[in-house]
């Protein structure tokens, strides 16, 4: 009988989260959550309280634990990543970052983006940025995950991977509002925003980057990984998807040359590649056959 693991989530409040601490616990591993108490975790689950963003208080909080497997779901910046490092060399075996296909948020590639398009190790590092405004922050947040994932990936003192996270759909408890900012426009007629020349997109399912995240603790690959259900999808596919469910409901693109355009419309191609995460033995499904729920999951409708 295979001892258990101990798994330690970082974050894990909501949404993938709560779902992948399900997963980890059903599989039989000892988890622990560690969060500022905002949100108690699944049943099951040890509870430890601090601010990630204080050294002290996270060593407090964990005392001489170690672990099998940290999963950091909440590493935003390159100061957070430095405190891990400092605080969880020695403490863990893996580490296991969640990033964001928001890394390749410069890039403008005709076919799907490899991981070494954004290889962490040659990302600058500034410490001393704004990191800790929010509006900073949100403004950053692709450069906030770039460098963090280069703190890492710089010096690791573990074995570490970054999950750069395709835009996760799905769920009844969507905090987002992307799938209902379409929802509220189709039902009105109102004209949605896009990119003139607006560019498709990889997404990933609520229940799959759970499966996913849940299928990296238990495997030995290290760096940046690509997961992202196969196909791409434009805003036209998302927004009739809607439309769908939505009786009477009219879709209207508006092209703007500038100015604010709706959530999951890009100017840029990067959709992402998922090859890599492919051959290491995961197996996605097809965003086209699970958009109808996920659409059906968030609205309610």
């Amino acid at each position: 009988m295979e001892k258990a693991r101990e798994v330690l989530v970082i974050g894990g409040n909501r949404y993938f989260g709560k779902r992948l601490i399900r997963r980890l616990l059903a599989a039989g591993d000892r988890v622990t959550v560690l969060n500022r108490g905002s949100a108690p975790p699944p049943t099951g689950a040890v509870h430890l309280v601090a601010d990630r963003d204080d050294e002290n208080s996270l060593r407090k909080a964990l005392g001489s634990r170690t672990f099998d497997v940290v999963v950091d779901q909440v590493c935003y910046t390159p100061r957070q990543a430095a405190v891990a490092r400092r605080v969880f060399g020695g403490r863990t075996r893996r580490y296991v970052m969640t990033s964001t296909v928001e890394v390749y948020e410069y890039e403008d590639s005709p076919t799907p983006v490899v991981e070494s398009a954004v290889d962490p190790r040659t990302v600058a590092v500034d410490l001393e940025l704004p990191w800790d405004d929010p509006e900073f922050l949100e403004s950053h947040y692709g450069e906030g995950k770039r460098q963090a994932e280069a703190v890492l990936a710089t010096d690791p003192a573990f074995p570490y991977v970054a999950v750069r996270v395709a835009h996760v759909l799905g769920g009844d408890d969507d905090f987002t509002g992307r799938l209902a900012h379409y929802a509220e426009r189709i039902r009105t007629g109102e004209p949605i925003a896009v990119p003139v020349v607006n560019r498709p997109a990889t997404y990933i399912h609520v229940e799959e980057i759970a499966d996913f995240l849940a299928w990296a603790v238990g495997e030995d690959f290290t760096g940046p990984v690509n997961a992202a259900s196969n196909g791409l999808l434009g805003t036209d596919e998302l927004c009739e998807a809607v439309a769908a469910r939505i009786p009477d409901g009219t879709v209207v693109l508006r092209g703007v040359e500038v100015g604010e355009v709706s959530p999951l419309s890009f100017a840029r191609s990067y959709g992402m590649d998922n090859a890599r995460a492919t051959r290491l033995g995961f197996t996605f499904g097809d965003v086209r056959q699970w958009l109808p729920k996920a659409v059906a999951e968030t609205l309610g409708d």
